[in-house]
């Protein structure tokens, strides 16, 4: 028996180890040379040719590097953005208790505190109870906006 009857062995193995090593850099780009390495093992089931093996393996690791792993790196790379602080309240939507005006600053409760609040329009006058919506933090001030009201049928 000559070692060219287990070079898919050789493959098979080479692609566990670079499994092995995607589990400490997690880039993907040990997973596509593995994909290939066992490409690779398939072909050497079938021929005695390593050169051809070994051709079928970088054809298929530089094609999973080239045209697999951009998209996939995308997809798990690319999370929601994580906002801290004042950003996350950008968008939330309270109701003011007092008038709010730019000359009469008031109070709303955001995420469970007290904020500051004026118009975010400071030509407009926000009556007690109407709905708004935070479209900017500013310092410790909410500017904040009246959300139209839908009127009933």
């Amino acid at each position: 028996m000559d070692w060219q009857d287990w070079d898919w062995a050789l493959w098979t193995a080479l692609g566990a180890l670079l499994i092995v090593g995607e589990l400490f850099s997690l880039d993907l780009i040990l997973l596509m040379l593995a994909t290939g390495a066992f490409a690779g093992a398939v072909t050497g089931a079938f021929t005695d040719s390593f050169v051809l093996q070994a051709i079928v393996a970088l054809a298929v690791s530089v094609s999973m590097l080239a045209v697999v792993r951009p998209g996939l790196a995308k997809r798990l790379h690319n999370g929601p953005e994580i906002q801290i602080g004042a950003e996350k309240l950008i968008g939330v939507q309270a109701v003011a208790p007092v008038v709010l005006s730019s000359h009469q600053p008031g109070q709303i409760k955001l995420d469970g505190e007290l904020w500051t609040a004026q118009p975010y329009d400071e030509t407009l006058v926000i009556e007690a109870g109407t709905l708004v919506e935070v479209f900017e933090i500013r310092g410790a001030t909410a500017y904040v906006h009246p959300l139209p009201e839908l009127g009933t049928p």
